[in-house]
């Protein structure tokens, strides 16, 4: 049976946990690399990127013939 000294030394625990943080900062990186990525091939694709994204948008909005 857990007593309330195990339950906060287990929240303490918990709270001091950095792997959290760790996950935040991969995502950030992975957001920003993303985005790079995104705008790069809009740049060197020209209209056909904006078509494939118009195209991708209206199937998943379900307008998708």
């Amino acid at each position: 049976m857990y007593s309330i000294t195990q339950s906060g030394l287990r929240l303490k625990h918990l709270l001091r946990d950095d792997e959290g943080a760790q996950v935040v900062e991969y995502a950030l990186i992975i957001a920003v690399v993303s985005i790079a990525l995104v705008l790069a091939i809009q740049s060197l694709a020209g209209g056909q990127f904006a078509d494939f994204i118009t195209r991708v948008t209206n199937c998943l909005t379900g307008t998708c013939t």
